[in-house]
């Protein structure tokens, strides 16, 4: 409601002030790989960092759709880059026997940030009475809702300078006494030797300067199999809608007979129930693989927004042509699709990531990631335009 009114904006306009953040994503997510491959992972996650802080900022103060589109977009590339390098960093940086469970911590974090924010903006609109209403120095509280971001950005740009640099980029860069260092911090002095041999063993065997080209197999002249497989990872892992309830949870439950502050509040129980989920992949994710917990995973989404589309389709509009639901429904459509949610922070949500951090070569690992990361954003600026348009479409 808060963009609506002061950029009046209709139902597309609004779908794209929130999608064109994933534009940015997209782009930033395909040239992070081939940047972080000439300038570093962690000099990339520190551009990152204050694309962040930029973009908090100027989407907060932005007076016209035009000038909130464009921090956005600054704020998507930084999503975009740090999606693809977080993961490659993590398995560039730890053992095999618990990067699993490193991985899916990356994933913690990211739905930590999203409890945080839904709780902060649930609390903000509750502060002012509703979003649309101004908080402090006359801003309305949607604008605080996003300066709020400054501070964790601030806090992820001050925690970078206090990490090393891929000890794989550094051997990739003729550093090999840095790398030696780093691994030796990371893993002790034997085993670090030990894997920096495995890491010069393993370039030596392919040349030292990453390509796009890689990714086509000579041999056959096509794209490898394992490209296409983290294409499909990163594509289903958006199309099963989760971002529809992320974005857009609170318009989907005014939508059904909500209040705002109720739609908001079911943000933060979404938010932190995801967190539960996440720690319990954490706890598996190592022991019984990353295939069960997707198949898991898809059975339960499909079954729990089955509930949620039976409940809806007994909906009724009322005189203001706003969907009803009985009392039961009502809570079989909250209920089933908490659950939906459950099951996606268990397996697509981190397995995903996980995946596509450690399945590619590392010769490939940056260019594979880059391709996997545009169609991921790609896909989830698909579903976040179109939710919208749909909405209006049916009259809610």
């Amino acid at each position: 409601d808060g963009l609506r009114i002061a950029f009046g904006s209709d139902s597309v306009g609004t779908g794209f002030n929130v999608a064109s953040m994933l534009l940015g994503c997209a782009v930033g997510a395909f040239f992070a790989g081939r940047l972080a491959d000439l300038y570093g992972r962690r000099t990339l996650l520190i551009v990152a960092a204050v694309l962040f802080v930029v973009s908090a900022w100027g989407s907060g103060i932005a007076g016209t759709s035009l000038e909130f589109v464009l921090y956005r977009v600054l704020g998507g590339l930084a999503v975009g880059a740090a999606s693809v390098m977080a993961p490659a960093y993590i398995a560039e940086v730890s053992a095999a026997h618990y990067r699993g469970r490193l991985a899916t911590v990356q994933q913690i974090a990211i739905i930590s940030g999203l409890f945080l924010a839904f709780l902060s903006n649930y609390l903000l609109a509750k502060v002012a009475g509703a979003s649309i209403r101004p908080l402090w120095l006359g801003f309305e509280a949607w604008r605080w809702m996003f300066w709020m971001e400054i501070a964790p950005a601030a806090l992820f740009l001050g925690a970078l300078l206090f990490i090393p640099e891929s000890p794989r980029f550094l051997v990739v860069k003729g550093r090999r006494e840095r790398a030696l260092a780093v691994l030796r911090r990371l893993y002790g002095e034997h085993t670090g030797a030990a894997k920096l041999a495995e890491i010069e063993a393993s370039l030596a065997a392919d040349h030292h300067r990453p390509r796009f080209a890689d990714l086509i197999a000579k041999a056959t002249g096509k794209v490898r199999p394992i490209v296409w497989v983290g294409i499909g990872l990163a594509t289903f892992q958006q199309l099963v809608g989760i971002n529809v309830v992320f974005y857009y949870g609170a318009v989907l439950w005014q939508a059904v007979g909500f209040s705002e502050n109720d739609a908001l509040l079911i943000n933060v129980l979404s938010g932190a129930l995801s967190i539960g989920a996440c720690l319990l992949t954490v706890a598996l994710i190592d022991r019984i693989g990353r295939k069960p917990l997707l198949w898991v995973g898809s059975v339960g989404m499909a079954l729990s927004l089955g509930l949620v589309t039976i409940a809806f389709a007994t909906g009724t509009l009322d005189a203001d042509h706003r969907l009803q639901l009985s009392d039961a429904m009502g809570v079989l459509a909250l209920v089933a699709a908490n659950v939906y949610v459950i099951f996606f922070n268990l397996s697509w949500g981190p397995v995903m990531w996980v995946m596509l951090g450690e399945m590619f070569p590392n010769q490939i690992r940056g260019s594979g990631l880059a391709v996997a990361g545009l169609f991921q954003w790609g896909s989830n600026f698909a579903i976040t335009m179109t939710f919208p348009v749909m909405l209006a479409g049916i009259g809610l």
